[in-house]
């Protein structure tokens, strides 16, 4: 899997995340993730005790493959929620009847709940991408690891309302077997990426396409961003790539777990 560098912006976005407060938890109950727990809490305080728990642990291998079938693929966002970009992205998947999984940056979902609970309500899958998204993570302390993976994951749980995320997706791919196996004893699943878009560093519209189109026969999960920069490019290629891939049979699923 191939390093992304240029996330200068992440220090810049914690600085701006620290002393963030958890709003209140929506009322409404939450069920777009199977088996996830279904009732948001009342408030804040009562939304990290409800995440307590521990979650059934789950496979520490790295998962590509989807719960669709062997022609389906998983499209996963990564580095949101964005304020700006996440709910285009949303526009575009719900125009298309496409479910994705959304790799969330712990202190942007802090900052943007009410995005985290829009993609809750919309049917679409979380996964926990760390606390800074350092691509070097593999070469830290373990306990270093275990800070960024845990941490972000309350903050993701906390913002959604309560549900948790079901995937742990290592920055950059930076994975060792002991944030696999952490990751997977809090259930969730590793996440890796079969297809890099390249649109995060914005080779144009037609490029971010043509490279899916090549790349797609290397595997069906999919890699793109909804932050970290202007995601213009990304929102135009969803929506050229989401019809075409039903144009070419393709049926959209979530990663195994």
């Amino acid at each position: 899997m191939a390093r992304h560098t240029g996330r200068g912006w992440y220090g810049r976005m914690l600085a701006a995340a620290v002393g963030v407060t958890a709003v209140a938890a929506a009322t409404s109950v939450w069920t777009a993730q199977a088996g996830q727990p279904g009732g948001a809490p009342s408030r804040p305080g009562a939304a990290a005790r409800h995440a307590a728990p521990a979650a059934a642990p789950v496979s520490a291998e790295i998962v590509h493959a989807s719960d669709g079938g062997a022609h389906a693929v998983n499209i996963t966002i990564d580095d949101g929620p964005d304020p700006v970009w996440t709910p285009q992205v949303l526009q575009v998947l719900r125009e298309n009847g496409v479910k994705a999984t959304f790799c969330m940056i712990g202190p942007q979902a802090a900052a943007h709940p009410e995005l985290v609970r829009q993609v809750v309500a919309a049917g679409h899958r979380l996964c926990d991408h760390t606390v800074s998204h350092d691509t070097t993570m593999d070469k830290k302390p373990e306990a270093y690891q275990s800070q960024e993976i845990l941490r972000a994951e309350r903050q993701i749980t906390q913002a959604s309302g309560g549900v948790r995320p079901m995937y742990y997706r290592a920055p950059g791919g930076a994975f060792t077997p002991y944030s696999r196996h952490l990751a997977a004893s809090h259930g969730m699943r590793p996440l890796g990426w079969n297809v890099d878009s390249k649109d995060f560093e914005r080779p144009g519209t037609t490029a971010i396409v043509s490279t899916v189109e090549g790349e797609l026969a290397n595997g069906p999960t999919i890699l793109f961003h909804d932050a970290g920069g202007d995601r213009s490019q990304t929102v135009a290629a969803l929506r050229t790539l989401l019809p075409w891939l039903k144009q070419q049979g393709y049926a959209f699923g979530f990663p195994v777990r």
